[in-house]
């Protein structure tokens, strides 16, 4: 994930800052507990399109 774009992006919902997580290829939004998929380098900041983190 390249560094300058996840400076910029953040939460669609609460617009925090965003955690990448490499391993999962997924945007972490922890105040909303979602994890927003990275699908072929792209970043999909779709609500419906998110995973629901657990507690």
């Amino acid at each position: 994930m390249d560094k300058r774009l996840l400076d910029i992006l953040v939460c669609p919902i609460c617009k925090s800052t965003l955690q990448h997580d490499a391993e999962k290829n997924e945007l972490i939004c922890k105040a909303d507990k979602l994890a927003f998929p990275i699908k072929d380098g792209i970043p999909v900041m779709l609500v419906a399109e998110a995973r629901t983190l657990n507690a």
